[in-house]
């Protein structure tokens, strides 16, 4: 159960608050891989502000697992949630495991721990995640016995000053006995500070029942961590974005200043890589080994680099392949272009591939070397071990042959008569 029917006020966005974008997944995608990593049977998702849109970005990334959304109108709080979807639970659904959509930091592996907690305790049984700070936020507070086990959970505005001091809180994440919860739900009550239904209140009618309730503490405070403000999307961001960096320093690749350098989650690179600071690499995107990127270089979804391809400073590449050993150091754009092995792209170089309408594709051969300040429009082909000369224009479809050289404004092959250039151009 995937609880995103919050407004996000403090957000002060029009984006529904679990759609705003996070290291390349929205947090409702981070928080749906976070549920597709435990292997459920079905997700609930539970909706409210921009629900239908909510609801269809969550349908496309639960792939092939069975999907049902639930409409919580009025908010009346996490139990009220459940309670909206409890028609949702299956009779004999053996366990229920409750996430939230804007809580993008929780790893799978906390989940894992916390699913085996409760069925090492059995039928009936109940888990929940806590967390421990020096200085509590305004979460709930656990409270225990004489022999530390469970006995209940305050809510902040709720606990007397000395509860407040308390260190370990509720991250508010539950794996619940199916049969169990859906005995409870009814019995939630809104006789509070808040008049709300809470979720903690079916952690105290299991105690008060005789169920037994665990607790799976995790080290991590920042997994808990949930995002109401574009302050702490940012921080939340900030957060993931050290995750994917160190996965990939692991791995064997060379990040020089991970504190200027921004990689999204779907971004693969291969061992040996060398990336320079202030580097953006977003979106479906796959580096191969021995590569270089940056400084300053942005490259955008499917763009793809392999072995020993080199991107320099102030180079942008979108839908581009550049082949084995081919380099583009400074001031470029690559779109809609393939490059091939040992290619040498210079300084200033514009592929031209958009005519206004669509965007057409421009093919460079092995060991071309393309001048600096040449534009290529689109669609064209440069032939193998072609060069163009310093501004050269290469209109579309201009038609080269290995080996050649073309300079110009319009680019002409270098020795051809005028009355070939005309001809080319006329063709072209």
């Amino acid at each position: 159960m995937i609880l995103a029917a919050g407004k996000g006020k403090r957000m002060r966005s029009a984006l529904p608050k679990v759609l705003h974008p996070l290291c390349g997944r929205s947090m409702l995608g981070w928080v749906i891989e976070q549920a597709l990593g435990l292997g459920p049977e079905r997700i609930v998702l539970v909706v409210g502000h921009g629900g239908e849109q909510v609801a269809e970005h969550g349908r496309e990334l639960a792939g092939d697992v069975p999907f049902e959304v639930r409409v919580q109108e009025p908010q009346l709080g996490t139990g009220h949630a459940l309670q909206v979807a409890a028609d949702a639970l299956s009779a004999d659904a053996q366990r229920v495991v409750v996430l939230y959509g804007d809580m993008p930091l929780l790893r799978t592996e906390s989940l894992e721990r916390l699913v085996a907690k409760q069925v090492e305790a059995g039928p009936g049984a109940s888990a929940l995640l806590t967390t421990c700070f020096d200085d509590p936020p305004a979460f709930g507070r656990i409270l225990r016995g004489a022999n530390g086990a469970f006995e209940a959970i305050v809510e902040h505005k709720d606990a007397t000053p000395e509860q407040r001091m308390i260190g370990e809180v509720n991250m508010g994440v539950y794996a619940f006995d199916g049969a169990t919860l859906v005995e409870n739900l009814p019995r939630l009550s809104n006789e509070n500070a808040q008049g709300e239904y809470y979720l903690t209140d079916l952690l105290g009618l299991a105690v008060g029942a005789g169920k037994p309730v665990h607790v799976v503490a995790v080290d991590d405070s920042s997994e808990g961590q949930g995002v109401n403000t574009l302050l702490q999307l940012a921080d939340a961001r900030a957060s993931m974005q050290m995750r994917i960096l160190e996965e990939h320093l692991a791995a064997g690749v060379q990040i020089e200043d991970p504190h200027s350098t921004f990689i999204g989650c779907f971004v693969t690179i291969g061992p040996g890589t060398k990336i320079f600071p202030c580097t953006y690499i977003e979106g479906e995107v796959a580096i191969g080994a021995d590569c270089e990127v940056g400084p300053f270089s942005r490259l955008r979804t499917g763009t793809v680099l392999e072995d020993g391809a080199q991107i320099g400073n102030f180079t942008e590449c979108k839908q581009t392949t550049m082949g084995p050993g081919s380099k583009a150091k400074h001031l470029t754009y690559l779109g809609n272009t393939q490059v091939g092995e040992r290619a040498n792209i210079g300084a200033g170089t514009i592929f031209a591939n958009y005519d206004g309408t669509h965007k057409h594709t421009t093919v460079v051969g092995e060991r071309a070397f393309i001048g600096s300040g040449t534009i290529v429009v689109a669609p064209n082909q440069i032939a193998p071990e072609c060069t163009t000369g310093a501004g050269a224009v290469i209109t579309r479809n201009a038609t080269t042959k290995r080996g050649e050289t073309w300079i110009g404004m319009p680019a002409r092959r270098l020795g051809a008569k005028d009355s070939e250039s005309q001809a080319d151009q006329d063709e072209s």
